[in-house]
């Protein structure tokens, strides 16, 4: 299996022979990087913005999964989660929805836009997570410490930023140096994409992987 980041909150998970995944792709004119140019299966989409639903940009017949629920396509199976609902006119209305993506045995969770830390009980109802993709330069979503709380809370084995600031990005958020300071880490060496063979090839303790953009 491979993650690729193509920027902003935008991945896409694969495998040859297996349904493909593009989580929030984005339109390039909101918010910077090269133009998306993919085909997917499934496409998940956190919430209805240009940053994060522009499905124009993804060829392919794909299944779009747009809210909470349980789906299954393809051998691989989604969970949807309604997080950080706000009152309007005395009703709950939703801003997001995170994802677990269980991947052939390895659980990957999208966190789209999230603000609010979860509570305990929201992260146990999706079970163990092995890949947590977690928004860290606020902007309408989690900024450097609250994304090192659900961190904490998720306890997953890898943990890949996104929605954080680049010399490509026109979002007004924050660099990624303030989440790595919090995370104890100095400098991080960015990888092209995340190859992972199974839960197995995992890391035991919580690693930080910064993932490249293509440019």
């Amino acid at each position: 299996m491979e993650i690729n980041w193509y920027g902003h909150s935008c991945f896409r998970i694969s495998e040859r022979g297996s349904a493909t995944v593009v989580c929030d792709p984005y339109d390039s004119a909101e918010v910077g990087y090269e133009p998306l140019k993919l085909k997917a299966d499934i496409v998940t989409i956190s919430h209805e913005s240009p940053s994060h639903n522009d499905l124009k940009s993804v060829k392919g017949d794909a299944y779009i999964i747009d809210g909470p629920g349980e789906y299954e396509i393809g051998g691989v199976f989604v969970t949807g989660l309604q997080t950080d609902k706000r009152k309007k006119n005395g009703k709950d209305q939703p801003v997001n929805t995170l994802y677990l993506i269980d991947y052939f045995g390895v659980t990957i969770v999208h966190l789209g836009d999230m603000m609010h830390v979860p509570t305990q009980t929201e992260v146990e109802s999706l079970g163990p997570v092995h890949i947590a993709l977690v928004p860290v330069g606020a902007g309408g979503a989690l900024n450097a410490t609250k994304a090192s709380e659900v961190i904490s809370l998720f306890e997953p084995n890898i943990v890949i930023p996104m929605h954080y600031a680049t010399v490509a990005s026109k979002a007004e958020i924050e660099p990624i140096g303030k989440f790595l300071k919090v995370m104890g880490l100095s400098e991080v060496e960015t990888l092209p994409s995340l190859k992972v063979s199974g839960p197995e090839s995992l890391p035991e303790d919580t690693q930080v992987v910064v993932l490249d953009y293509p440019h």
